[in-house]
C-alpha cells in the first residue's frame, strides 16, 4: 500500500483529494496545522470506512512544526512514496485604499512557497526510500505569466504582488526540483485545480472540491512512464 501525505488536509481539495486516494486504495497521511481541526477530518473518514488514515500535525510555515512532523512520521514509517504540497493561503486581498505590500508578499510566501521546500526537504529522505516517488506541488492557473498576457482570459484582471508571484516561484522550483531528481526516478509537477468553490475563496464559483480533486489525484498516481517537471491543469499541460 503507497503511503502518501497531504498537507492542508483538513478541509476543502485537501480533504476531499484524501477521501478519493483512500478509496483508490492508498494510505494518506493527513498533513493539518491544527490537530483538533485535523483529527475530526481523520474521525470524519474512518467513519465512513476509510481507515487507512492518520493525522500528520504540521504548519508547513514553522520550520520547528515541519521538522517535527518529519520526526513523527519516521516513527511510524520509513518510506513515502507520494507527497503533496497542498497547504496554502490566498493572503489579504487586494484594498486600492490599503495596496498589498512587502509585509503581505512575504506572509503568503512563508507558506504557498518555503514551506513548500521546507516540507519536501524534510521528508526528501523517505521519498529517496520509495521506489517510485511522486512530488505533486498544487499551484494555480494564476502562476501562468502568459496567461496574464491575454486580455481576453477571465481571469486577467485577477492580478496580486502576492498569491499569484508566489505559485509562479513554486512552480520554477518544480522544475527545477524534477530536474535535480530525474536520473532517480522521482515524478515532480505541479498541478493547477482550476476554479474550485472552497473556504479559500469564499465559496465564488467553479467545481466543487470532490470534482476537482479527481485531476489532483491523476498526477499523484503516476506510473515509471509519467511526466515530470511540467505544468497541468484540467485540460493537460498549461502555458508557463
Amino acid at each position: 500500500m503507497r503511503k502518501v501525505l497531504i498537507t492542508g488536509a483538513n478541509k476543502g481539495l485537501g480533504f476531499e483529494l484524501a477521501k478519493y486516494l483512500l478509496q483508490q486504495g492508498y494510505f494518506v497521511y493527513m498533513g493539518c496545522r491544527n490537530a483538533v481541526t485535523g483529527q475530526r477530518s481523520v474521525d470524519t473518514l474512518q467513519a465512513e470506512g476509510l481507515v487507512h488514515c492518520e493525522l500528520i500535525e504540521i504548519d508547513v510555515s514553522d520550520q520547528t512544526s515541519v521538522t517535527r512532523a518529519a520526526e513523527a512520521y519516521g516513527r511510524k514509517e520509513n518510506v513515502l512514496d507520494i507527497l503533496i504540497n497542498n497547504a496554502g493561503i490566498l493572503g489579504r486581498r487586494q484594498d486600492p485604499s490599503q495596496p498589498l505590500n512587502v509585509a503581505d508578499v512575504r506572509h503568503v510566501f512563508e507558506t504557498n512557497f518555503f514551506g513548500a521546500i521546507m516540507t519536501t526537504e524534510a521528508f526528501l529522505p523517505f521519498l529517496e526510500q520509495s521506489k517510485l516517488a511522486v512530488i505533486e506541488n498544487i499551484t494555480s492557473d494564476l502562476a501562468s505569466l502568459t496567461k496574464h498576457q491575454d486580455e481576453n482570459w477571465i481571469l486577467y484582471k485577477a492580478k496580486s504582488i502576492s498569491y499569484g508571484p508566489s505559485k509562479t516561484a513554486l512552480n520554477a522550483y518544480t522544475v527545477a526540483l524534477a530536474f535535480q531528481y530525474k536520473d532517480k526516478g522521482f515524478k515532480i509537477n505541479c498541478v493547477t485545480p482550476g476554479w474550485t468553490s472552497t473556504d479559500f475563496n469564499g465559496h465564488s464559483g467553479g467545481k466543487s472540491a470532490a470534482e476537482n480533486c479527481i485531476n489532483l489525484a491523476k498526477y499523484a498516481m503516476l506510473d515509471e512512464n509519467g511526466p515530470t517537471g511540467q505544468y497541468f491543469g484540467e485540460a493537460g499541460a498549461m502555458p508557463w
